[in-house]
C-alpha cells in the first residue's frame, strides 16, 4: 500500500506552502524524512525529528533521525516504519528539522492506496508555495498574558516570619 501524506510548513506564514507526497507503507521514517526535506529543498544535513501527534496537533512521542540519547530507549527513523506510526485511526505526524531555525511541518495522511505499477516512491504528486529564506517565528499564546504578570502580586512580606507558613526547624 502507499501512504499520501500533506505535509504542511508551519501556520504562521503569510501563504500557504505545503507538498503531497507518495511513499510506501513499508518505508521508514528516515525515507518520509528524505523526502520532506529534498521536496522543500533543505540539505538534509540538520537534525531532524517527527512527533506523534493527536487530532488537536499536540506533540507526543519523538522519534528522532540520530540517537542522542544516554539510554538505548529513544526511537529512530531508520528503525522505525511509516506504517507502525501512521494509520487510519492516527493520522497526523509533527516534523522539526534543523533545531536551530526549528522549521515545523504538519504531516498528515490524506489516504491509503493501492500502489502503481510505473511510478518510482517515494513520489512527489504535487507542491505549492515558496518556502521563506527564513524559518516563521514562533507565537506562542502565553506571551500575551506575560506582560500582565506581576511577580509581587501577592503582596507576601518576606521579612514576616510569623505569617509563613514555614516551618523552621524541618530536617
Amino acid at each position: 500500500m502507499v501512504y499520501r501524506f500533506r505535509v504542511i510548513l508551519d501556520n504562521d506564514v503569510d501563504d500557504d506552502v505545503f507538498r503531497d507526497l507518495e511513499i510506501r507503507e513499508t518505508d521508514t521514517l528516515e525515507d518520509l524524512h528524505n523526502i520532506i526535506t529534498q521536496s522543500f529543498g533543505f540539505d538534509g544535513t540538520e537534525m531532524a525529528s517527527f512527533y506523534l501527534s493527536d487530532n488537536q496537533w499536540n506533540q507526543g512521542e519523538e522519534i528522532s533521525l540520530f540517537d542522542l540519547s544516554e539510554d538505548e530507549s529513544a526511537r529512530l527513523m531508520s528503525e522505525t516504519l511509516i506504517n507502525e506510526v501512521v494509520f487510519e485511526m492516527q493520522p497526523k505526524l509533527i516534523y522539526v528539522y534543523d533545531f536551530l531555525s526549528m522549521w515545523t511541518f504538519f504531516v498528515e495522511l490524506a489516504e491509503i492506496v493501492e500502489e502503481t505499477h510505473g511510478i518510482d516512491y517515494p513520489n512527489l504528486m504535487f507542491l505549492h508555495g515558496q518556502i521563506p529564506d527564513t524559518a516563521p517565528e514562533k507565537s506562542f499564546d502565553a506571551d500575551d498574558d506575560y506582560d500582565d504578570f506581576d511577580e509581587f502580586e501577592d503582596d507576601l512580606d518576606i521579612e514576616d516570619y510569623d505569617n509563613l507558613d514555614f516551618d523552621e526547624n524541618w530536617n
